[in-house]
C-alpha cells in the first residue's frame, strides 16, 4: 500500500485523480517550514512522553537529513506521496525506520499544514516589510535631494495648484506607510499556534502546545480546534496588504510613465529600468513601470480568487483550501519582485525641474491666490471665486497668464485690487503661504520628512 492514509482503500486511486488532487508541484516550497514544524512536534512529543528520546532524536536527525537533501537537490519526490507533508514522512521513514511513522502522534495535515502557511507568511510578511521600508527610504531620500523643486498639482489630472515636488513624494510615502501597518496588523493575526487542532477536534494524547509555540516564536493559541484549521484570514490579511500596495505602486508608476512621457517630459527613466522598440530605434519605453500596473491585477486578483474559494465552505478543512497556496505564492513573488523594481526606479530616474516649472505658465495654477487674497480683502469667499474665474477668462483670451495682466486690468474685476496682488500671484508664494497641517509649504515638507525618517530609523 503505497499511500500513507491508504489502510480504509482497497486500492490506490487512479494516475488522473492522483494527479489531480497533488499540491506536490506548489507546496514543496514549504519544506522548511514543514520540517521546522515537525522538530518542535517531535520535541513535544519527548517532553511529554509520548515518544522516547531515543525516537526524538532519530527523527530530528532524519528530518536534518531530508532538509539537506533538498537543499542538495537530491531529496527523492514522488508524485504518489501528493504533499510536501507525506514526501517527507515517508522519506524520514526510509531513513531511519519505524520510528518516522510516530511523528505523526497527535497531529493531523489539517494542523500541519496551516502551522506550515502561518512560518511561511510570518517569514515573508517580514520580507516585503523590508522591501518596503528601502522604497520609502528611496521616497525620503529623493524628497530631501529635490526639496526646493515646484510642480503643477493635480486633480482630475488637470493643472490645479503648485506643489513641492517633495510633497508629491512624500503622499507615496505615507501611502506606503498604511502599507507597512497592514503587514504589521497581517502579522499579529498570524501569530497563532495551531497545531495541537489536529484534524478538527483536538486529540486525546497529553500534548503541550504551548511549548511548541514557545519554541516556534509564537505568542498565542488558537482558542477553537475546528477554527484553528479553518482560519484563512491570515492569508487573506496578507493578500489584502499586497493588493493595496500593488495599487498604490501601480498609481505611482502610472505618474511615472506619464511623466516621462515627451509630451509632460517631467523625469527620465534610467536605461536599467526601461527598454527599447525592436522597430524604432529611437524609443526607450518605461516598460518596468508598465509592468508595475499589469502585476497589480494579478496581486488583486489573488486576493479575489482565494475569497470565492472560501465564501462557501463549511467548516472545517476542505480540500478546497489546497488552492490557497499558489495564489499567497504567487502574491509573495509578485510584491517583492514590484518593490524592488520600484525602488530601483525611483532611485535611479531624473528629474527635469525646469520643465516642471515651465509646463506651469498659462496654466493659471494661482488663481486660488487671486481668489484668497480677494477674500481677505473682505470679499465673500464664493464672490471672490467668481471674480478670479472672470480674470482668468479674460487672461485666457488675450493669450497670457494671470500674473501677466496689468493693474488696470485686474482692477476691472475688482477696486480692491492693489499692487499688492502680485506678491501673491507667485508660485514661491503660494508654496509658502500652504501652512496649515500636511500642507505644501517648505516647513511643513522638512517636518513630513524628519517624522519619515524617524518612522524609518525606529523599524
Amino acid at each position: 500500500m503505497s499511500k500513507l492514509w491508504g489502510g480504509r482503500f482497497s486500492a490506490d486511486g487512479g494516475q488522473r485523480a492522483e494527479e489531480f488532487t497533488s499540491s506536490l508541484s506548489f507546496d514543496k516550497r514549504l519544506y522548511r517550514q514543514d520540517i521546522q514544524g515537525s522538530e518542535a512536534h517531535a520535541r513535544m512529543l519527548a517532553r511529554q512522553g509520548i515518544i522516547s528520546e531515543e525516537e526524538c532524536a532519530l527523527i530530528i536527525g532524519g528530518l536534518r537529513q531530508c532538509l539537506s537533501e533538498i537543499e542538495r537537490g537530491e531529496f527523492p519526490f514522488r508524485q504518489e506521496f501528493e504533499d510536501i507533508h507525506l514526501n517527507i514522512e515517508q522519506r524520514l521513514t526510509e531513513i531511519i525506520g519505524p520510528a518516522g511513522r510516530k511523528l505523526h502522534t497527535g497531529r493531523s495535515r489539517n494542523d500541519q499544514v496551516t502551522l506550515d502557511m502561518h512560518l511561511y507568511i510570518r517569514s515573508e510578511c517580514q520580507e516585503v516589510l523590508l522591501r518596503l521600508r528601502s522604497l520609502q527610504q528611496a521616497l525620503v531620500d529623493r524628497a530631501a535631494e529635490h526639496l526646493g523643486v515646484i510642480m503643477p498639482g493635480f486633480t482630475h489630472f488637470q493643472h490645479a495648484q503648485p506643489v513641492l515636488f517633495s510633497h508629491y513624494l512624500m503622499a507615496y510615502f505615507w501611502m506606503f506607510q498604511r502599507d507597512a501597518e497592514r503587514l504589521a496588523f497581517c502579522l499579529n493575526q498570524v501569530d497563532r499556534l495551531p497545531l495541537g487542532a489536529a484534524a478538527l477536534a483536538g486529540t486525546t494524547y497529553p500534548l503541550d502546545p504551548s511549548s511548541v509555540a514557545r519554541e516556534l516564536g509564537f505568542t498565542r493559541l488558537y482558542d477553537n480546534s475546528i477554527d484553528a484549521v479553518s482560519d484563512r484570514d491570515y492569508l487573506l490579511e496578507f493578500l489584502f496588504s499586497a493588493a493595496v500596495m500593488g495599487m498604490h505602486m501601480s498609481r505611482l508608476a502610472e505618474e511615472l510613465v506619464v511623466g516621462s512621457s515627451r509630451e509632460f517630459s517631467f523625469y527620465e527613466m534610467d536605461d536599467a529600468f526601461a527598454t527599447g522598440s525592436s522597430i524604432m530605434p529611437q524609443k526607450k519605453n518605461p516598460d518596468v513601470c508598465e509592468l508595475l500596473r499589469g502585476k497589480s491585477g494579478r496581486l488583486i486578483g489573488n486576493l479575489v480568487s482565494l475569497l470565492v474559494v472560501l465564501k462557501g465552505l463549511p467548516l472545517a478543512y476542505n480540500s478546497d483550501m489546497q488552492e490557497d497556496k499558489e495564489a499567497v505564492f504567487d502574491s509573495v513573488d509578485t510584491v517583492k519582485a514590484c518593490l524592488s523594481m520600484l525602488t530601483g526606479v525611483i532611485s535611479t530616474m531624473k528629474l527635469n525641474p525646469e520643465r516642471m516649472r515651465e509646463s506651469m505658465y498659462r496654466d493659471f495654477c494661482l488663481a486660488t491666490e487671486l481668489a484668497d487674497y480677494l477674500a481677505q480683502k473682505g470679499i465673500a469667499f464664493r464672490d471672490a471665486h467668481h471674480i478670479a474665474g472672470r480674470a482668468v477668462a479674460f487672461a485666457v483670451n488675450k493669450g497670457v497668464d494671470i500674473w501677466e495682466l496689468t493693474l488696470s486690468e485686474l482692477r476691472a474685476f475688482s477696486d480692491v485690487i492693489d499692487e499688492d496682488v502680485y506678491d501673491c500671484l507667485n508660485y514661491e508664494v503660494a508654496i509658502q503661504r500652504r501652512t496649515t497641517p500636511g500642507g505644501t509649504s517648505r516647513e511643513n515638507v522638512e517636518q513630513q520628512i524628519a517624522k519619515a525618517r524617524a518612522l524609518l530609523e525606529a523599524k
